[in-house]
C-alpha cells in the first residue's frame, strides 16, 4: 500500500494539471447528472416487514382514503367566543369544501361531521380540520402545499378578530434542512486553525479547497442518485458534515507530513511521494474504518438508514481518494512555498520542551493516576445517558415560530398531546355480516384500554371489507407511554381475532416511528459487534498487536457513553438547551445512537491510527538498535506522541468546529447528531486518545506490541508506517548505482511457516539471460522461483525484480512477471508457458519443466524460442526451477540460450555457471 501511494504521490506531484482538471471534470459531470436526474429528497420514513408498515400497505389497497400522508389545521376562537358559533362554523365549512378541490387531497374531515367525534375541543374553544392525501409526503408537491396555505390564510381573514389558525400535521412535521451562515463559522475556524498549523496562507487553503471539491462531488452525486433511490433530506447534511470534516483532516495529515519533510531539506517531489506513502497509508486505513462503521448501519435493516450510511460512506471514500491524489498535485503547484514561515533556529532561542512533550511526559510518569482520573471523569459525564429518550421527528421539535410547531402546541393545549399522534387499528372485516356493529364493538373495546383518550373514528370503508379505528392516545407521539399503548393494543390481537375473527394491525405514522425505534434498538448490539469486531481485526493487522486494538475498542466505549451523556443532559435535562437553541427538550431522533456510534468509531480510530502508528514507528526503529525493552517502548510513546500531537490537535479542533457549527441553527433532526459528534470528537481526541491512551500504553510497556506468533503469521501485512517507502529510499542504489539487472538477490531467504526452504541465495541476471534454480528438495527451488515472481514473500535478505524492490512492489511484479507451474500433465505444459508469456512479459518463471517427457520439453522449448524471437534475444529472461539441472540446460539450449546460470538454492547455497 505505502509503495503504491508513494508512486501515486510522485506522479500526481509531477502532473498537477492533469489531476486537478480530472477532478474538476468529475465535479462538472456529476453536477450535470444532478441537474438532469434530481427527483428531490423524501422525509417519509418506512420500515418494511413491521406490523405498522404492513398495515399501511393494506390500507393503501383497501382504504386509500386514509393510507396516504395527512395534514390538519386548527382554528382557535378568540377569547370569549365559541368555535361552534356561525361566525366560525360557516367559514370553516366553506374552507372544507374548498380544500376538497386542492390537487392530491383525497378527503377532508369537517370537525362538525356527525360521523366523527373529538374534533371540537371540550370547551368549544378550538376545532381541527383533517385532510388526507392520496400518496406519501413526497408525492405532495410544493405547489400543493402552497395551495393549502392560501386556503387556510383566506380562512384566517374571514374569522373574527383575535381568532388563530395554524396549518400542520404529518405533512408539515419535518422541514428540509438548509445550510445557514452558522455552518460557515466552522469552515472559518478550520481555516484559522490551518493557518496557525502550517504558518502559511498558501498551504492553509489547500486542505479546505480539496475538501470542498470532494464534498461537491459527493453531494451532487447524492442528488443524482435520487432518480433511483429514496433519500431522506437529512442524508445530504450528514454527508456534508462528515465529508467536510474528514476531507479537511485527511488532506491536513498529508500536507503536514510534507511540510515537516521540506523543512528537513528533502526534495519537494520526493517529499510529496513519501508524505502520500506514509501519512496517506494512515489516511486510507482510517477511511476504511469509517467506511466499515457507516456501511454497518445496514444492520438495522431500515432502508432510509442504510441509504444514509451508504451516502456518508461514499462521501468519506471520495474524501480519501481526493486526499491521496489532489493533495500531492496541489503541492506540485506550490512547490517550495509549502515550507511556510520557518520556526526560529534552535540556536537563536533558549532550548525548551514543547507542550506536547511536557504533557505526554506528565501522563506517562503518572499513568495509574491519569487512567483512573479520566475513566472516572468520563463515567460522570455518561451518568445522564439513562434518561436519553428516542423517537422519530415530529412538529414538536421544530422552531417555536414555525407554523407547524405552533399548530402542534395549540393542538396539545386544546385537545391533548395525543391528538398530534393518532393511531390506526385496521383489519379485514369482509366476513362480518354487521360491519357497522362490529366497528362499534371494537370502538368500545379500544376505549376501555388504559392510555386511550378517545376513539375519533370507527368505520368500515365503502365496500365494507376493511375497517379502521382511529385512536387518540392520552400522550404525545414521542412519549414512552404511547409506545406502551401500541404494545398493549397489539397484545389484544389474539383475543380480538378469536372474538371477532379479525386480524387487526396497529399502524399510522406514530406506530411506524415506534417500530423504527424498536428495530434500531435491536440492531445496536449486532451493529456494534460487526463494526468493533471487524475494525479490531484491521487494527491487529496494522499494529501487529492484540492489546492496542483491545484498548482502542474499550476506550471508544468511554467516548461514546460520555457523548451520549452530554446529549441527554441537553435534550432530556435541558442543560444549556436555550444556549444551543433547542426548540423542545425530550426525545431525540431515533437513529441518532446508531449513526453516532458508527461515525464516531471511525473518527476515533482515525486519531488512534495517526497517534499510535507514529508510536509504533518509533518503537520499531529504536527497538532494532537498542532492543525491544520497556524503556524503549515508553520512550516511543513519548516521541511518537510529540511528533504527531500538533497535527492531531489541529485535526480534532477542525472536526469539532465543523460539527459544532451545525448545532446552534442546524436542522432539528441533525442537531443532536452534530452535538454528539462534536462532543464525542473533543472527548475522544483530547481526553481519550491524547491522555488516556499514552497512559495505558506506558502501563503496558513493550507488552503493548505483543501478538501470538501463530496469529502474526496468518494476518496479512498492512504497511501503515511506510516502512516499504523508507526501505526503497535506503536501497535506491542497490545492487549498485545504474544497475541493469533484471533479477538481483543478496542472502535471500524464503520460508513457509517455520520451515526455511532456501537461504543465502545470491543472484544476478541481466536482460536476456537464463537461470536454472535447482535443489535436492524441489520445494526449495520452487519457493525461490515464486519469490522472484512476486507470489511468495521473502522472509529475509534482499530481492529486486525488474527494478522493483520486494516485497513492497510485489503487486507490480505479480502483474508483470509470468509464472508457469507445470504439473504431471505434459500435454498442457506448452499451453501453460504460453499463457505465462502473454501480455509481452519480459521475465517468466517456469517450474517443473525438467520433469517433463522429452516431447513435452521440446514443445516448451519451442514456445520459449518463439517468444524470444518475438521480442529480441536480449529482452526475454527465463528462470527455470526444479531438481534436474541437466534437463533444464538441454531445454534452454534448444530454446536458443548459449549460456545458462545454474544455482543450487538449498540451505547451504552454492553457485556455479555452466556454458551449454
Amino acid at each position: 500500500m505505502s509503495t503504491l501511494l508513494y508512486s501515486l504521490g510522485r506522479w500526481s506531484y509531477r502532473h498537477p494539471w492533469r489531476v486537478l482538471l480530472g477532478w474538476l471534470l468529475i465535479l462538472a459531470a456529476v453536477g450535470g447528472a444532478a441537474a438532469g436526474l434530481n427527483k428531490g429528497f423524501d422525509n417519509a420514513f418506512s420500515i418494511p416487514g413491521t406490523e405498522a408498515q404492513e398495515g399501511l400497505s393494506q390500507l393503501s389497497r383497501t382504504f386509500p382514503q386514509v393510507s396516504g400522508t395527512s395534514a390538519q389545521f386548527i382554528v382557535v376562537a378568540a377569547d370569549g367566543d365559541d368555535v361552534t358559533d356561525a361566525a366560525y362554523r360557516d367559514p370553516i365549512e366553506d374552507t372544507v369544501a374548498a380544500l376538497e378541490d386542492v390537487p392530491g387531497v383525497s378527503s377532508v374531515t369537517s370537525p362538525f361531521d356527525e360521523m366523527v367525534t373529538g374534533m371540537v375541543s371540550d370547551d368549544d374553544s378550538a376545532a381541527i380540520v383533517r385532510l388526507q392525501f392520496e400518496g406519501t409526503m413526497t408525492d405532495v408537491t410544493a405547489d400543493d402545499k402552497e395551495s393549502l396555505h392560501v386556503v387556510v390564510d383566506d380562512l384566517a381573514e374571514q374569522l373574527p378578530e383575535g381568532a388563530q389558525t395554524a396549518l400542520g400535521g404529518e405533512l408539515f412535521a419535518t422541514e428540509l434542512p438548509t445550510i445557514t451562515l452558522t455552518e460557515a463559522v466552522g469552515v472559518i475556524i478550520a481555516l484559522l486553525v490551518l493557518i496557525i498549523t502550517f504558518r502559511s496562507f498558501v498551504l492553509a487553503g489547500l486542505p479546505l479547497g480539496i475538501a470542498l471539491i470532494g464534498v461537491g462531488v459527493s453531494l451532487l452525486g447524492l442528488v443524482a442518485s435520487t432518480q433511483w433511490a429514496t433519500v431522506s433530506a437529512t442524508t445530504p447534511m450528514l454527508a456534508l458534515m462528515l465529508g467536510l470534516a474528514v476531507g479537511i483532516d485527511y488532506s491536513l495529515f498529508i500536507a503536514a507530513r510534507h511540510q515537516d519533510q521540506l523543512r528537513e531539506g528533502m526534495d519537494p517531489e520526493e517529499s510529496a511521494g513519501r508524505a502520500t506513502g506514509t501519512a496517506g497509508s494512515a489516511v486510507v486505513f482510517a477511511g476504511v474504518t469509517v467506511l466499515i462503521a457507516l456501511i454497518g448501519l445496514g444492520f438495522a435493516n431500515i432502508p432510509f438508514l442504510t441509504t444514509m450510511g451508504i451516502a456518508a460512506a461514499v462521501a468519506v471514500a471520495i474524501a480519501v481518494m481526493i486526499a491521496v491524489t489532489l493533495t500531492p498535485a496541489v503541492l506540485g503547484f506550490v512547490k517550495h512555498r509549502a515550507i511556510g514561515r520557518m520556526p526560529k533556529p534552535k540556536k537563536e532561542r533558549a532550548p525548551r520542551t514543547g507542550f506536547a512533550a511536557r504533557w505526554v511526559g506528565m501522563v506517562t510518569r503518572h499513568p495509574v493516576v491519569t487512567t483512573v482520573a479520566v475513566v472516572l471523569g468520563l463515567g460522570l459525564m455518561a451518568a445522564p445517558v439513562g434518561s436519553l429518550a428516542l423517537s422519530l421527528p415530529n412538529a414538536g421539535v421544530l422552531p417555536k415560530d414555525n407554523e407547524a410547531r405552533i399548530g402542534f402546541d395549540l393542538t396539545s393545549e386544546h385537545f391533548g398531546a395525543g391528538f398530534n399522534g393518532p393511531l390506526i387499528l385496521t383489519g379485514t372485516i369482509v366476513t362480518s355480516t354487521d360491519p357497522l356493529g362490529l366497528m362499534n364493538d371494537l370502538k368500545d373495546e379500544v376505549e376501555a384500554i388504559d392510555g386511550v383518550k378517545e376513539v375519533a373514528l370507527a368505520t368500515p370503508n365503502e365496500t365494507a371489507d376493511t375497517g379502521i379505528v382511529q385512536i387518540v392516545p392520552e400522550t404525545g407521539p414521542d412519549d414512552p407511554a404511547t409506545s406502551e399503548l401500541v404494545r398493549e393494543l397489539r397484545a389484544h390481537h389474539d383475543e380480538w381475532l378469536d372474538e371477532y375473527g379479525i386480524d387487526l394491525k396497529v399502524t399510522g405514522s406514530t406506530a411506524v416511528g415506534i417500530d423504527i425505534s424498536d428495530r434500531l434498538g435491536g440492531a445496536l448490539v449486532p451493529f456494534g459487534i460487526f463494526v468493533v469486531g471487524l475494525s479490531f481485526i484491521l487494527l491487529m493487522i496494522v499494529f501487529r498487536s492484540v492489546w492496542v486494538p483491545l484498548k482502542a475498542a474499550l476506550t471508544y466505549l468511554l467516548s461514546i457513553l460520555a457523548a451520549f451523556g452530554v446529549v441527554a443532559a441537553v435534550f432530556s435535562w435541558g442543560w444549556g438547551a436555550d444556549l444551543l437553541h433547542v426548540a423542545r427538550t425530550g426525545p431525540i431522533i431515533a437513529f441518532m445512537p446508531i449513526v453516532v456510534m458508527g461515525v464516531l468509531f471511525g473518527l476515533a480510530m482515525d486519531y488512534e491510527v495517526f497517534l499510535v502508528s507514529r508510536m509504533r514507528e518509533d518503537y520499531v526503529h529504536a527497538g532494532r538498535k537498542k532492543g525491544f525493552t520497556r524503556d524503549v517502548a515508553v520512550d516511543a510513546v513519548r516521541t511518537g506522541f510529540a511528533a504527531s500531537a500538533r497535527v492531531v490537535t489541529a485535526a480534532a479542533v477542525i472536526m469539532f468546529a465543523v460539527f459544532a457549527a451545525f448545532v446552534p441553527e442546524g436542522d432539528s433532526n441533525l442537531k443532536p447528531i452534530a452535538l454528539a459528534l462534536a462532543v464525542g470528537i473533543a472527548i475522544d481526541a483530547f481526553l481519550v486518545r491524547m491522555t488516556l491512551v499514552p497512559a495505558v500504553m506506558a502501563l503496558l510497556g513493550e507488552k503493548a506490541w505483543w501478538m501470538p506468533r501463530w496469529l502474526d503469521r496468518i494476518l496479512p501485512h498492512f504497511d501503515i508506517e511506510g516502512e516499504a517507502v523508507e526501505r526503497e529510499r535506503a536501497l535506491a542504489d542497490w545492487p549498485e548505482p545504474g544497475s541493469t539487472a533484471v533479477i538481483a538477490a543478496d542472502d535471500l531467504e524464503v520460508a513457509a511457516e517455520d520451515t526455511v526452504l532456501a537461504s543465502g541465495v545470491t543472484l544476478r541476471a541481466e536482460p536476456g539471460e537464463a537461470l536454472v534454480l535447482t535443489s535436492a528438495d524441489p520445494r526449495s527451488a520452487r519457493a525461490v522461483g515464486l519469490a522472484i515472481a512476486g507470489r511468495a514473500i521473502p522472509s529475509d535478505g534482499l530481492l529486486r525484480v525488474s527494478g522493483h524492490l520486494l516485497p513492497g512492489r510485489a503487486a507490480w511484479v505479480r502483474a508483470h512477471v509470468g509464472l508457469a507451474l507445470l504439473g504431471a500433465e505434459s500435454a498442457t505444459a506448452a499451453r501453460a508457458v504460453r499463457d505465462a508469456l502473454r501480455g509481452g512479459t519480459r521475465l517468466v518463471v517456469v517450474h517443473g519443466a525438467d520433469a517433463l517427457e522429452p516431447a513435452a520439453r521440446d514443445q516448451v522449448a519451442a514456445v520459449l524460442r518463439d517468444a524470444r524471437h518475438a521480442l529480441s534475444p536480449t529482452e526475454l529472461t527465463v528462470v527455470l526451477t526444479g531438481s534436474d539441472p541437466r534437463a533444464a540446460q538441454i531445454l534452454l539450449s534448444d530454446a536458443g540460450w548459449d549460456a545458462v546460470q545454474l544455482h543450487d538454492v538449498a540451505a547451504a547455497p552454492t553457485h556455479f555457471e555452466v556454458n551449454v
